[in-house]
């Protein structure tokens, strides 16, 4: 094996923490090198290795780091990306990709001029339940889907004083946190839509900036309604796809989560691993005759975002995150935001024709 690439993490929030230190931790292809805290000395205490840096500006000038990985709130995800690629680092960083479409397509020039690789953490691509349906819609099990359900549902009535995600300044809200990842992954398994629809709302009486939405991408024969909420205490099915000669129903969640803030490093054979309690429900016709039955989820696993990653930088492979895709699910929140504030449909105009596998 070549050497590891070397990791600058910025920040050491939840998101550093639960989705991208345990990766380095346990995955001989990279070596956690400094993290970027701006007041706190928390990281050496569960890394010892590391070093701990107090500004973005030292950690890319650092010339031992490759990778420069940004989890900082959402405003800082432009600047800081622009200033690791023209620092020469390579750049992960956490989605939404940047705050305004005009920003994510200057990052999208910046790293199509550099030989440095720009990706998105879209962590959501490697769960269960997306492994599990892109495999049925693959096999095209349901026929052809004319209607595509995913949610993004939980209950927090109370708000979180300190949580910025619920503060009121650019980028914040559940569109922007939740909607990226069901806005990827629709991408992902249907293209760019032809127009949306939007509701976008604060249902909560404290709340100060969005906390549901409801989009309707239209594909012409395909409707997807991506929708999320925080006052839903007895969710409904996650996932609900029906297609021309069968259904297919999701419940449950990916467990990869839970288990990385319960401490638990993702390690060993049942890593991801589903219990069969949530295992999708297809009814379909196969082979002239129907089917009603549960079918095996399979594993998700979040490092292998790192693993393709590695395969990127090191031995050039395709990039499976590109730069584009981040832009597309920013210029999408975009025209759901003009949607809403419109009360229209409205054409998905601006999106960028790119390759999504």
């Amino acid at each position: 094996m070549a050497q590891p690439i070397r990791v600058g993490l910025a920040g050491f929030g939840i998101s550093a923490t639960v989705f991208h230190a345990p990766f380095f931790a346990t995955m001989p292809e990279y070596e956690l090198v400094a993290v970027l805290e701006r007041t706190k000395n928390e990281s050496p205490q569960k890394y010892p290795s590391v070093r701990v840096v107090r500004s973005i500006e030292e950690l890319v000038a650092d010339p031992s780091i490759d990778l420069v990985v940004i989890t900082t709130p959402n405003e800082t995800h432009f600047p800081y990306s622009k200033l690791a690629l023209q620092a020469g680092k390579h750049v992960v960083v956490e989605k939404p990709f940047t705050n305004t479409s005009a920003e994510a397509q200057e990052l999208v020039k910046l790293a199509a001029a550099s030989d440095k690789i720009l990706s998105v953490y879209q962590n959501r691509r490697y769960v269960s339940d997306f492994f599990t349906i892109r495999d049925v819609l693959d096999k095209k099990l349901l026929g052809e889907v004319h209607e595509f359900e995913g949610h993004y549902d939980r209950y927090r009535a109370e708000a979180r004083p300190q949580a910025w995600r619920e503060a009121a300044k650019p980028g914040s809200g559940i569109l922007y946190d939740l909607g990226a990842h069901l806005i990827d992954q629709a991408l992902y398994l249907f293209g760019l839509p032809q127009n949306i629809t939007a509701d976008i709302r604060q249902q909560r009486p404290h709340a100060k900036v969005d906390d549901y939405f409801d989009l309707r991408l239209n594909y012409g024969f395909t409707k997807v309604i991506l929708h999320a909420g925080m006052l839903v205490r007895e969710p409904g099915p996650r996932y609900m796809i029906h297609g021309t000669i069968g259904s297919f129903i999701k419940n449950g969640e990916d467990p990869q989560e839970a288990l990385l803030r319960a401490g638990v490093l993702p390690t060993g054979d049942n890593w991801g691993r589903e219990p069969e309690a949530i295992h999708g429900l297809l009814h379909t016709e196969i082979d002239g005759k129907l089917v009603r039955q549960t079918i095996p989820s399979q594993a998700g696993d979040y490092g292998l975002y790192y693993k393709n990653l590695y395969n990127t930088i090191v031995h050039q492979a395709p990039l499976k995150e590109k730069p584009e895709h981040g832009y597309n699910t920013v210029r999408l929140i975009e025209l759901a935001l003009e949607s809403h504030s419109r009360q229209c449909t409205i054409p998905c105009s601006g999106l960028l024709d790119v390759e999504y596998r």
